[in-house]
């Protein structure tokens, strides 16, 4: 048995009963569900149907996500999250960056890097060297002036823990920020690189070794094993091509507001819906959010 789960953003709630029920009668659905009127909606399917991304793009156009999966055993036992442009609304080191003056070409490689035409790791040397001499400062002033929360992210959080998950924050980029971002949205434990700090100065170096995308992998294995349950059992998101190994190997791997490249390497993309999307993914009621 699959479910399908039709989305949109919570900030404009386009999806209408025509539409959901247009899509259940020609595939055959059961009956369907709202889990949250004007915002998402499920059924049930016996089998995978054949136009699935067919019907995929033409209802993106419409600001609409689709995603179809198997019914069994998607509530997750533990989400392993992305950080930038994943549970942040930014890339950390292209602040630092804007903030050293040289914002627009760090924001550049860094759109190559997420984006897989660079070596990730390589890449991050490069742009960290170019941050030498910034203040250690600046780092406490760019969490306070310039990162914001991606919407649906706390509430993501506070539901599935109140639901038995475990939650681990593993970015590619830095310790600083995850330990700031995880302490707000209550994460269980983070996962990041070290910038390298001396005389109150960032050295342009990173402590090695670089978290990249095989430490991403090696982390949700290490927290499965860690909790006794399978990575079938945990739920991947992110957004940038070092996140595809995580996402190939968790039982649900979330493209989330991805780069084209790496989200027509998932089977679950959410390009509308905010994070809240992963909760309606699982079967989760807006009723049952917890706050």
């Amino acid at each position: 048995m699959f479910v399908a789960t039709l989305l949109t953003n919570p900030a404009r709630p386009v999806l209408d009963r025509v539409t959901v029920e247009s899509l259940r009668n020609a595939w055959g659905g059961g009956d369907a569900v709202w889990l949250d009127p004007g915002v998402a909606a499920e059924f049930g399917l016996e089998a995978m149907p054949a136009n699935r991304w067919d019907v995929w793009q033409g209802l993106q156009g419409m600001g609409i996500d689709l995603v179809v999966q198997p019914a069994e055993g998607r509530r997750k036992k533990l989400l392993i999250a992305d950080m930038d442009s994943t549970m942040i609304e930014q890339e950390c080191i292209d602040e630092l960056a804007d903030e050293a003056g040289v914002g627009a070409h760090v924001a550049g490689i860094t759109a190559r890097a997420m984006n897989g035409e660079l070596d990730f790791e390589a890449a991050l040397r490069e742009r960290v060297g170019l941050l030498a001499g910034l203040p250690a400062s600046v780092i406490a002033q760019v969490i306070r002036d310039r990162i914001t929360l991606m919407p649906g992210g706390q509430v993501l959080l506070a539901t599935m823990k109140a639901n038995g998950a475990h939650a681990a924050l593993v970015s590619g980029g830095f310790t600083a920020f995850t330990a700031a971002i995880a302490g707000v949205l209550g994460f269980d434990e983070n996962r990041a690189n070290t910038l390298l700090i001396a005389e109150n100065k960032l050295t342009g170096k990173v402590a090695e070794p670089i978290l990249g995308r095989a430490a991403k992998v090696a982390a949700l294995e290490e927290i499965s094993a860690r909790l006794g349950i399978s990575v079938a059992e945990a739920m991947a998101v992110g957004d940038g091509a070092n996140d595809l190994g995580m996402l190939a190997l968790a039982g649900a791997g979330v493209a989330l507001h991805a780069k084209p490249s790496v989200a027509a390497q998932c089977d679950l993309r959410v390009n509308h819906g905010d994070l809240t999307a992963l909760l309606y993914m699982q079967g989760y009621t807006r009723e049952e959010f917890a706050q």
